[in-house]
């Protein structure tokens, strides 16, 4: 269930989503309210999980990262330890980047960014072919990256 948001909340949450090094005086001139309004409830929506880290997008070319490759993961079993051992180890790779247990033809959803070819090669055997519970994965490399990030549409409607 979604947090009770006012139209304050939405409106620093989309201000804080576009940049998060804006600071709160500035913050509260946008939204009209106090340094000290804003400062109580960012920290409000931080404990509430509306706001889950503040973090800088870093560009992967930038530091060596030029591959991003989506994985579609089948497994062999759905046993929850099995499923939660799994979790573990994709939650564990840094360049994992994204993983979704999903619905469907299979199983999670990764996305990694690595340096190159020979980096996934050495990712797919440690956590896919070194798996007794992967069935099967299916690769797709990235060709360009054309949207990517984790911004939240914050609309007006009251929750």
């Amino acid at each position: 269930m979604p947090a009770k948001l006012d139209r304050y909340d939405r409106l620093l949450l989309a201000a804080v989503q576009e940049d998060a090094r804006v600071s709160q005086s500035k913050l509260g001139q946008r939204v009209n309210l106090s340094t000290a309004a804003v400062n109580r409830r960012l920290k409000s929506l931080a404990d509430a999980g509306a706001i889950e880290r503040y973090a800088a997008c870093v560009n992967p070319n930038a530091v060596g990262y030029g591959l991003t490759i989506v994985v579609e993961v089948m497994v062999e079993s759905e046993r929850a330890d099995l499923l939660d051992a799994m979790r573990q180890s994709f939650n564990a790779c840094e360049q994992v980047q994204q993983c979704y247990y999903v619905a469907g033809e299979c199983d999670f959803v990764l996305i990694f960014v690595v340096r190159d070819m020979a980096q996934y090669v050495e990712l797919t055997r440690r956590l896919f072919q070194d798996n007794n519970n992967v069935k099967a994965f299916k690769t797709l490399v990235a060709m360009d990256r054309i949207k990517t990030g984790m911004h939240v549409p914050i609309d007006d409607e009251t929750s």
